[in-house]
């Protein structure tokens, strides 16, 4: 059996449900082919994580009408609490010293995932290919032609543009044999939901290890999300405590600022690696999100970059006058675009990762020395603070709020 449509998005969680989304408003026929049923326990990418969307998510989520349907399960990021586990520092990022309301918000993922696959199945130049996987991939000519292997049988799906969404493994950058950097950082993070003695009032907590941040996030209600990045051998040791015992010792690292903990959500892990395509695109093939750039949780930046992303792309094809979404011109510009912001995200991520494994005495003085000076110079933090709320080079008309028509 042989489809055809205008834009083939392979992978359908976080980036590439949201990148289908943004591009419907320009009329193209878009397909979206995810491997995992949506409605399967099993579907990794909308569980029980905490994603900390920054301040250009929000916009960029509130520009393609999604933001509508998470804000009444949204908990805004207020202020902001930076410190290194035994050392002498520590940042307070306020959002009101920069005349905001919020910093950003937290969802769940599994919530993203009831809002963003409902307007998939709502929507009506939209067709989603579920259960189904990609098994092969010719690239080039007037189109572009995927392999499917689905519950009926192989099909065969031609598309003007592919979308390569299918996570840090993703199957088409590595069939295609594309260059790509990895770094094991011997890290995992452990991640749940706990609940504190005393309400958060939207405050964020992150204090950096050397095995990775231990962050705590506001959630709705009382409910705080928990990351614990911890080296990749104590993590089974994490999973496995009974209830009391792992609150203990979170409190323990954690302190009082928010009272006991005490209840604990399902706990699951997740191996903490840098995967970085060297090419994000190729002749009617664009990779995105994390099959371009699976990032450590350090900063919270991973599905923000991903976001920005779908933005530019969105964009780039919104003012396109000639309709061909896989034209080369077109994919050299959103390359060119999202260089820079790439670039600069990874590299501060890998960087602070880096630096705080770091034992020597050298980095030590240089972590406590970059914690205090942003700590007494309002410029410091102000700079930092935009580029974590995702405001690095051009933005995207998305992230200013703006919605996207064709011209």
């Amino acid at each position: 059996m042989s489809m055809k449509c205008d834009i083939a998005i392979v992978g359908g969680g976080l980036a590439g449900a949201s990148l289908a989304v943004a591009l419907a408003p320009l009329g193209y026929d878009i397909k979206v082919i995810e491997a995992v049923a949506y409605q399967a326990s099993a579907q990794p990418s909308y569980d029980d994580r905490t994603l900390a969307l920054s301040h250009s998510s929000c916009r960029i989520l509130f520009g393609i009408d999604l933001w509508d349907s998470l804000e009444s399960d949204a908990t805004a990021i207020r202020k902001i609490f930076i410190t290194e586990l035994g050392r002498p520092g520590r940042v307070v990022l306020d959002a009101a010293e920069m005349g905001l309301t919020e910093y950003g918000h937290v969802v769940e993922a599994r919530r993203f995932g009831v809002a963003v696959t409902g307007r998939l199945g709502s929507t009506d130049n939209i067709g989603v290919i579920s259960p189904a996987k990609v098994t092969d991939i010719d690239i080039g000519g007037a189109s572009s032609s995927l392999t499917l292997e689905t519950e009926s049988g192989s099909e065969t799906l031609e598309a003007r543009l592919v979308v390569a969404a299918d996570g840090a493994n993703s199957f088409i950058r590595n069939h295609l044999q594309i260059p790509t950097e990895t770094r094991d950082y011997g890290q995992t993070a452990v991640i749940c939901n706990i609940t504190p003695e005393k309400a958060h009032e939207g405050q964020a907590f992150e204090c950096l290890t050397e095995t990775g941040p231990f962050a705590v996030l506001p959630h709705t209600g009382k409910r705080c999300g928990l990351v614990w990045s911890t080296a990749s051998e104590n993590a089974s040791e994490l999973l496995e405590m009974d209830e009391q015992g792992f609150l203990s010792v979170a409190e323990q690292r954690f302190g009082t600022q928010l009272g006991a903990f005490i209840k604990l959500g399902q706990r699951s892990a997740y191996p903490l690696k840098l995967t970085r395509a060297r090419e994000d695109i190729r002749e009617r093939l664009v990779i995105l999100g994390n099959a371009a750039h699976a990032i450590h949780p350090i900063g919270a930046q991973g599905f923000n970059l991903a976001l920005r992303d779908a933005a530019v792309l969105a964009e780039i094809l919104a003012d396109d006058t000639h309709g061909d979404p896989g034209e080369a011109g077109l994919l050299r510009t959103y390359s060119r675009w999202r260089r820079a912001d790439q670039r600069g995200t990874i590299a501060n991520s890998d960087g602070m990762t880096r630096l705080f494994a770091n034992r020597s005495a050298l980095a030590a003085g240089l972590r406590t020395t970059g914690l205090i000076a942003h700590a007494i110079s309002p410029s410091l933090r102000r700079r930092s603070a935009i580029k974590a709320m995702g405001y690095r080079g051009r933005v995207p008309r998305l992230a200013l709020g703006e919605r996207l028509r064709p011209l």
